[in-house]
Parts: structure tokens; C-alpha cells; sequence
């Protein structure tokens, strides 16, 4: 699990803040000096236990002090981030009340709704918003596509992060069921299967290995299932426990696609060729993968797709380059932040292309699914739970 310490450090500068100017504005009301004291205590308690906890070594944590380090991350934004909201209402309304002379108790009321509905928001997306899945039905143009794979359908699911559901397995259940449901004619998954180790995925394989479709369920290798976020006692552990996390998919009837490419057929000749690689982003993620390899003549005229974790390997190697004719590419790894509203994620300021289906100037497309797990905020703000089911057609 990898927690960014500049915005933590700045939220926690942000949060010690506004409980200065609260204090304040408590002792300027005249609140008693033992309330102020006792306010002033429990924040900055608050403040360095978060502080503790985000400053562990997690990478020699084990799964539970992970679990506690997501949640307590989480509490702490869902009070401080309304609490945040609700200091600037108050500080808009002390200094317009000096400007005009009026005490604008209207504002501190709004303030107060807005503050209190952020909250609701935040544990909305904890408790409801993370298991709401929703199946999201596109239409993909593929130029040159075979008569008989009009109208075939794919199945993509992404970002499974079974570690982050320990063992509860109905959510990883509900999920396989719905997919299932749409009759996909091949089934693919675009890697994160776990947070940190193959371990995590033990609990969830007779549940996964129900997936099924005619063509069967393909998957790649995401960032996480390389064990690069948890510390090993030599290089030769990390790998056999990625030999386990292979083995444990292939257990499952699914095939992976590590750097590799297999040729699909329909009636005789038609045909198209599904080809994968290993994890290929921008930094500072490792790059595993080689699209060279897994499909040497990226050139040809046979219609391609290609299963990439990380959506910035699209704008590197294959949009817009005449020399790699891949006429689709499926992703995951953004997850939208696990924030997304009216249409917009601040994932937008990290990714050009986060969530959903894009095109390049030569009529090539991408497509983002922002996942079915979490990792970092046990919650899911708007972005929910995504099973995609895409439709190819004969471009026009």
C-alpha cells in the first residue's frame, strides 16, 4: 500500500490549522477554559496517531496494521476534511461580519449543512458506495473487425484488491455472479488481484474460479502483484510468491497473458488476436513489461487487443504511433481516485485518460475501468465498483 507523505504531511498541517483558529474562535465565545483544553488535547492526539501510523514502515507491516493504517487514514479525513469546510464558513463569516458590522449567522448554518452532508458523503462512499456495482455498457468501433466477431462481447473487470476485503467473500461472490449474468462471450481481467502478497487471494479463488465465458477469462499482472509493497527476506522469496499468485489464477481456469499473445477464432478464419503484457506505467511503478515481445508484429493488419494495467502505457507506446496497429487496449489501475463526481475525478490531474473510453487521431481506442477494489480509503465516493461490457462493432 503506498501512502503519499506530502499530502498526509499537508493535511495534517492543514488540520493542526483550523484547530488553532477553532480553539480560538471557542475561547473568543467564551467557552470555558477547560472545554478549549480538552478540545485542543483530543486534536492533536488525533493528529499524532495519524501521524503515527502513516509513518510506519509498511512495508514490513503485516496485513492487519494495513487494515488499521487505511481505516485510521480515512477517520481522520472524514472528520478533519468537514471540519476543514466548516472553518471556512466560519472564517468567511467573521470577516464579512467585521465588514459589515453584522453577525451573518446564516453563513456558520450553511457551513454547518455543508460540513455535515461532506461527512454523510464520505461515510456514504465507506459503508454503501464501494459495493454499489455498477455495469457500465459501451460500444467500441474496431476498424477492419471480422464479420463474425460483430457484436462480440468483453467482459472487463480490474483492481480486485482482495487483500482489502480480508476474508469477507460476498462482495468478490456478488460481483462474479453479475458478470456472469451478462453472458460475455470472453472475460477479462487488468490486474491488481491483491495489495501486497499472494496470500491474500486464497479466501476469494473458489469464488473467482466461477467466472466463466465461451473463450474463458484472460488476466495480466497489475503493479501490486509483483510484491513490490511489502518487504521480503531475499529476491528469490518475492518471486516464488509471485509463481504462487500465477499459479493460484491458473488453479482458477483463468490464463495469463505475461508478455504474451494468443490468436481467438470464429468460423473458420476470422479471427482476432488478444495479446498482454506485464505491468508498464509511468513512474515511479516499475515497468515489467514488453509489448515487442508480447506481440512482435505490432504492425500487421490483424485486429489486436491489448491488455495493459496502467493507462499511461497507451499514451507512451500505442496512441498515435503508426507503427503498433492495436485497434483496443484495456486498463485499470486509476481507480478514479475512488472519487468521482458529476463526471469528473481528481484522478484527471495525475492521468489525461482515468476513467471510461478514448480514441486516439488514428481511430484507436482505450478504454479505463476504475476498478472493483480499494486500496488506501475503504471507500468509494461516486466511482463505483465498475464491471464493463463492451461491445465490438464494425467501424464505419
Amino acid at each position: 500500500m503506498r501512502v503519499p507523505l506530502l499530502p498526509v504531511m499537508l493535511l495534517l498541517l492543514a488540520g493542526l490549522l483550523v484547530d488553532c483558529y477553532i480553539y480560538r474562535r471557542m475561547r473568543h465565545a467564551g467557552v470555558r477554559r477547560g472545554w478549549c483544553w480538552m478540545y485542543a488535547a483530543l486534536a492533536l492526539l488525533v493528529s499524532l496517531g495519524l501521524a503515527a501510523v502513516a509513518f510506519m514502515p509498511k512495508k514490513a507491516a503485516g496485513d492487519m496494521a494495513l487494515t488499521w493504517l487505511m481505516w485510521s487514514l480515512f477517520v481522520y479525513l472524514s472528520v478533519y476534511v468537514p471540519k476543514i469546510l466548516m472553518a471556512l464558513f466560519m472564517f468567511v463569516q467573521q470577516l464579512l461580519g467585521r465588514i459589515l458590522h453584522r453577525r451573518l449567522r446564516g453563513i456558520a448554518i450553511v457551513g454547518g449543512i455543508a460540513s455535515a452532508g461532506l461527512l454523510c458523503l464520505l461515510w456514504w462512499g465507506a459503508l454503501f458506495c464501494r459495493f454499489d456495482i455498477d455495469v457500465r455498457n459501451v460500444s467500441v468501433p474496431v476498424k477492419g473487425l471480422p464479420p463474425q466477431y460483430d457484436g462480440y462481447r468483453i467482459a472487463q473487470i480490474s483492481d480486485m484488491h482482495t487483500g482489502t476485503f480480508g476474508g469477507d467473500t460476498r462482495f468478490v461472490e456478488r460481483l462474479v455472479s453479475e458478470v456472469n449474468g451478462l453472458r460475455p462471450d470472453i472475460i477479462i481481467f487488468t490486474g491488481d488481484i491483491v495489495n501486497r502478497h499472494s496470500a491474500e487471494l486464497i479466501p476469494f479463488t473458489d469464488a473467482l474460479s466461477g467466472l466463466c465465458a465461451p473463450d474463458g477469462v484472460w488476466s495480466i499482472m497489475g503493479n501490486h502483484d509483483y510484491g513490490d509493497y511489502r518487504a521480503w527476506p531475499t529476491p528469490s522469496a518475492r518471486q516464488d510468491d509471485i509463481d504462487r499468485l500465477q499459479a493460484m489464477q491458473a488453479s482458477m481456469g483463468w490464463h495469463m497473458l505475461n508478455n504474451s499473445h494468443v490468436v481467438l477464432r470464429r468460423g473458420g478464419n476470422d479471427s482476432i488476436v488478444l495479446v498482454g503484457v506485464e505491468n508498464i506505467g509511468d513512474p515511479p511503478f516499475t515497468v515489467y513489461g514488453d509489448l515487442a515481445k508480447a506481440y512482435p508484429a505490432l504492425g500487421d493488419n490483424s485486429v489486436k487487443i491489448l491488455l495493459s494495467h496502467n493507462p499511461a502505457h497507451w499514451d507512451a507506446e500505442v496512441a498515435g504511433n503508426d507503427n503498433v496497429n492495436i485497434a483496443l487496449t484495456l486498463s485499470g489501475h486509476t481507480h478514479a481516485m475512488q472519487c468521482e463526481l458529476l463526471g469528473w475525478s481528481p484522478a484527471a490531474w495525475r492521468y489525461d485518460r482515468w476513467g471510461g473510453l478514448y480514441a486516439d487521431s488514428l481511430g484507436r481506442h482505450l478504454y479505463v475501468n476504475i476498478g472493483a477494489g480499494e486500496v488506501g480509503m475503504p471507500a468509494r465516493i461516486g466511482a463505483t465498483p465498475e464491471i464493463t461490457l463492451i461491445t465490438l462493432k464494425p467501424a464505419l
